[in-house]
């Protein structure tokens, strides 16, 4: 199934919100009308569509790698909280 205009507006949006001049929180809600929160439900089920992948693999493989660095970081934290009783 080919990308909606508003997925490729998603990652349109990923590949360039550093231009934007804003915190990428002020500029999410401004460029795409969206709440933070539904950007980041919504592009992360974008990026782990083949669609996706074809349209901007660069993009898609580099957003991959970032959130599964955050959610080892997050399961370190959290064994590490766990290992010392909080």
């Amino acid at each position: 199934m080919p990308l909606s205009d508003r997925d490729e507006m998603l990652l349109a949006f990923e590949a360039r919100w550093q231009q934007h001049g804003a915190a990428k929180e002020e500029a999410i809600r401004s460029d795409l009308d969206l709440t933070p929160a539904r950007y980041y439900q919504l592009l992360g089920r974008l990026i782990e569509t083949a669609d996706a992948v074809a349209h901007d693999p660069l993009l898609v493989h580099r957003l991959r790698r970032l959130r599964d660095a955050r959610a080892r970081e997050r399961g370190a934290r959290a064994t590490v909280s766990t290992a010392s009783g909080r």
